[in-house]
């Protein structure tokens, strides 16, 4: 190593210590401030009390924000024309010293743009660019870019051959990792477009959509941070492996209230598992059966058979078919949610039951009408057969039991959906008790906007305890305020006050806390990944999450694999958007050696998928690997092959894709011989062998991968290419596919 590298390394290291020191007294700053404010405890007014917890709040969100940055505090440094003596730091977040002078920039400031956007035609101001490469708090290395070629005229030097590469060279660690340190000015143009409106990113394999996505969530956070903070920002993805795999980016960023989920956790409570059959996918996916639920909805407000009987308090009173018709009607003019406007439905036909009670009690004792006969209602509303008969017509509902009942009774689902054929009936149908599924998701969605709320039957319990706590403490306070008017002390307490303390209170919650568990939240912004996936009714729940349609949509639609995905851009979002969205295309990928990419284009070519090809930037060092077998040698020559390439990622991850249909023999003889070296699913990341379906393998990426039966993985999903095009560009070193004789077109050797 030369000196002047030396030297240079030795001033870098000196800053970093300085900007983690400063770090450190902030972090231990806010320590010791929530430390003392929780040491006030539940002590002062109510006002104070609820204060203490706000700044307790802020003090923790910092905390946690100071100690999500640890890792790469910064990563770069700009000198600027002019400037030669005060270069600017970039990092996850800003930093000043006591005196306020500033320390570092936070990288998405204006002022840090030029560290991602110049370029030597167009170096902003720009003389020099230094990447830091950091391993803990320690400076490992420094990569420079000279965009002023005087600069190294006046004895400057030149260091590294580029924190990109070197980036891309590293291995993966089951975790997507933050490019903060390395966004290329494609995806920094997209990053910081403006907030409103609808931005779609369409980016092949490798070209870093996904880590742009979350970078332009951190980014608006950060710009839009007044109009963001109570709103709030949704990610979206396909799967729990997904979220599981990014779920870390945007800590690491400075950003950790935003909510994230899966496609199938979209619907609070409710955790669906995949829609194996594309069949019900297909349908339950078309904007259609939006008024298939409705109608569900309006057939459970059903009117009598005939006349019905009721007795209330020993008096037969009678239901006629004209009192219930005229009831609903009346309670569906009201326009209000089905559990809503029952209450209207059920305040007319007792009051008109209350009414014929009131003339037969009158007739049979011979008073006259001035009695008073104000509890009659509450007698008719309590009686046993009132209830039953009410219910037979308007039955309280949630959205739970509409959709089962509705794909559990045949007769339910042909009068809510008679367009459909008897065939996609029969389709649909599956027992009351089974789970939902990721195609259920928007369809109780759809049923909660219709339902509103049901009836709490506990609501009536807590409000009477309530008003017995009240009066509780009016008895106990009488006592005192007289205590304290005998000492010249006004009362200041009241009775509610004091109710309100008793009563079980849940626990302060963020905004993003209180997003998830309310199902009518509007969001700021939402962040869809993998989008060319989503249904057209998974379209319509997002957009009903975010009325002012903010959104940032990524994805690639040569990738499209679901049964109800989109075949292009304008097909998936015009229903919904109209022409009101740009389009923004990555053109580079970083991820997939040129090799193997070219033969994933291939692939997707002969299958007549129109595509767009990003330029690779790197070539690889192999091709990709055939492997021929027979069907009963499928396993051992896996076997065989996964050594291999075990041998080649030399510490790396290595994923091993498979067919539905062979995964779990192909997981269990894997294990059998690599044990827990072997992830599954959304948990298995953290192992270097991980045996996955093509579907849960969408957005990740592994140094190597081995695909079995790529045949197989074209027919289980109706002949489509995109799960296997998918498949193939998972892997940053090497791929290999394993089959039995038969390959699609475009993969021939």
């Amino acid at each position: 190593m030369s000196e002047t590298i030396e030297q240079d390394l030795s001033a870098e290291t000196r800053y970093v210590a300085k900007l983690y020191a400063r770090l450190d007294e902030l972090r231990a700053e806010k320590v010791q401030q929530l430390g003392r404010t929780r040491a006030q405890g539940a002590v002062g007014s109510f006002q104070n009390m609820s204060e203490r917890d706000s700044f307790a709040t802020l003090y923790e969100d910092r905390i946690a924000q100071l100690d999500a940055v640890e890792d790469r505090l910064v990563f770069g440094r700009l000198d600027m024309a002019g400037h030669t003596d005060t270069p600017r730091y970039i990092g996850r977040i800003g930093l000043s010293d006591e005196e306020l002078n500033r320390l570092m920039i936070d990288w998405r400031a204006a002022e840090a743009a030029p560290f991602y956007q110049a370029t030597a035609l167009n170096p902003r101001g720009v003389r020099r660019r230094r990447h830091l490469m950091l391993k803990g708090r320690a400076v490992a290395g420094i990569e420079d870019d000279v965009l002023d070629e005087t600069w190294l005229d006046e004895g400057h030097t030149h260091h590294g051959e580029g924190a990109l590469m070197a980036a891309l060279r590293e291995k993966r660690t089951g975790r997507m990792g933050d490019i903060v340190g390395t966004i290329q000015a494609e995806q920094d143009a997209i990053i910081r477009s403006a907030l409103p409106g609808a931005v779609v990113v369409q980016g092949g394999p490798g070209t870093g959509k996904t880590a742009v996505a979350l970078h332009r969530a951190a980014y608006l956070l950060y710009e839009y941070r007044e109009r963001l903070k109570n709103a709030g920002v949704l990610i979206v993805g396909p799967s729990n492996s997904f979220m599981r795999y990014i779920e870390r980016v945007l800590p690491s960023l400075g950003e950790t209230g935003v909510v994230m989920s899966s496609v199938g956790e979209l619907y609070h409570g409710i955790h669906a598992v995949p829609e194996t059959n594309r069949t019900v996918a297909r349908i339950k996916g078309q904007l259609s059966m939006a008024k298939v639920v409705a109608a569900a909805v309006r057939n459970r407000q059903r009117l009598l058979a005939e006349d019905r009987t009721v007795v209330v308090e020993g008096t037969r009173l009678t239901l006629t078919r004209g009192m219930v018709r005229n009831a609903r009607e009346r309670a569906r003019h009201t326009h209000k949610p089905y559990n809503q406007a029952r209450e209207t439905f059920v305040k007319v036909l007792v009051g008109d039951l209350a009414e014929q009670l009131r003339q037969k009690l009158e007739e049979s004792a011979g008073q006259s009408s001035t009695s008073d006969r104000s509890y009659l209602p509450q007698e008719v509303r309590e009686s046993w057969d009132v209830r039953v008969a009410l219910n037979l017509c308007w039955m309280p509902m949630t959205p739970q039991k509409l959709i089962a009942e509705l794909f559990a009774n045949p007769h339910l689902l042909a009068a809510a959906a008679p367009k459909l054929s008897e065939a996609e009936r029969d389709a649909l149908y599956r027992r009351a008790e089974s789970p939902f599924t990721e195609a259920d998701v928007p369809l109780l969605d759809e049923a909660a906007e219709l339902l509103g709320e049901a009836e709490d039957p506990q609501a009536a319990v807590h409000a009477a305890q309530y008003q017995r706590d009240v009066e509780n403490a009016e008895a106990a306070l009488r006592n005192m305020n007289t205590m304290l008017e005998n000492a010249g002390i006004d009362g200041v307490v009241t009775a509610e006050q004091v109710a309100g303390v008793n009563q079980e209170t849940s626990a302060r919650l963020t905004a993003a806390d209180r997003a998830v568990a309310d199902r009518t939240w509007a969001y700021g912004h939402i962040v869809v990944d993998e989008a060319q996936e989503l249904s057209p009714m998974q379209w319509r729940l997002l957009v009903r999450r975010c009325p002012i349609k903010s959104f940032t949509i990524v994805g690639d639609i040569a990738q499209t694999s679901a049964a109800s995905g989109a075949s292009s851009w304008a097909q998936a979002l015009q229903p919904f958007f109209g022409d009101r969205f740009a389009l923004e295309e990555l053109t580079v990928n970083y991820r997939t050696p040129a090799q193997i990419a070219d033969a994933a284009v291939r692939v997707a070519q002969a299958a007549g998928l129109r595509i767009t090809t990003p330029q690779a930037v790197r070539e690889g060092d192999w091709p990709p690997v055939l492997t021929e077998t027979t069907p009963p040698r499928l396993q051992e020559t896996l076997l065989e092959a996964l050594g291999e390439e075990l041998a080649f990622s030399a510490g790396g991850l290595q994923a091993v894709i498979v067919p539905q249909d062979l995964l779990s023999a192909t997981r269990a003889a894997v294990q059998a011989v690599y044990g827990d070296r072997v992830g599954t699913g959304s948990g298995g990341l953290s192992q270097d062998i991980v045996v996955i379906s093509a579907r849960e393998s969408k957005g990740l990426e592994f140094d190597g991968v081995v695909i079995v039966e790529p045949q197989q993985l074209v027919a289980e999903v109706d002949g489509g290419v995109g799960d296997l095009y998918v498949a193939m560009t998972r892997t940053t070193q090497r791929l290999r596919v394993i089959h039995t004789g038969q390959l699609p077109a475009g993969l021939e050797a």
